[in-house]
């Protein structure tokens, strides 16, 4: 079928988007499961900002659902997944499986997640920006996640995917006021 990619900083209403997909389904016939990975523990199911929220299936890799029938699979925060769980993306696609799938596009960094590139490898049929309100400046710009300690940009140091357990704060930023290493 087709792979739609909704991607963007902390904030920007990816998962709003994802909710607003998925929330019509499960009063029709279509068969869908909605996943997030084990790793995301700031929530138990798929919830935007809003208050609106779905239940999802939490899982350590995509390839747990690539036997389940399913007309449309839904996965957040992907940007948590390894990223060789892109083949099972793939091989939901070569089976006719709509995949729409959420999550941030670039790391504290700056730099984009390794499995977003192995999506867009992937050629998605459509990708959904999404922007947010900078943090910094207020301006309806914001196109980074900025992470924080102790109300400190971090630069360098972390691993790729920074838990989100309480140690750390995550906000949206613009590209003026995104600090990063490479600057």
């Amino acid at each position: 079928m087709h792979l739609i990619l909704i991607l963007g900083p902390m904030k920007s209403g990816k998962s709003f988007d994802l909710i607003s997909h998925f929330s019509p389904l499960k009063y029709t016939h279509t068969s869908f499961g909605l996943f997030q990975p084990v790793r995301n523990v700031r929530d138990n199911k798929i919830e935007s900002r809003s208050g609106l929220f779905l239940d999802a299936v939490k899982i350590q890799s995509l390839s747990e659902i690539v036997d389940r029938e399913y007309s449309v699979v839904g996965i957040d925060e992907v940007h948590m997944f390894d990223p060789r769980d892109a083949y099972y993306v793939g091989v939901l696609l070569s089976r006719g499986v709509e995949v729409i799938i959420s999550g941030l596009d670039t790391d504290y960094r700056g730099e984009m997640f390794q499995m977003v590139k192995k999506l867009f490898e992937l050629g998605p049929k459509e990708v959904r920006y999404k922007r947010a309100v900078c943090n910094e400046c207020k301006n309806f710009s914001a196109t980074h996640t900025q992470v924080y300690s102790s109300h400190k940009p971090l630069t360098e140091g972390m691993p790729p995917v920074i838990p989100d357990d309480g140690t750390f704060t995550y906000e949206p930023v613009c590209r003026t006021c995104f600090v990063s290493s490479n600057l």
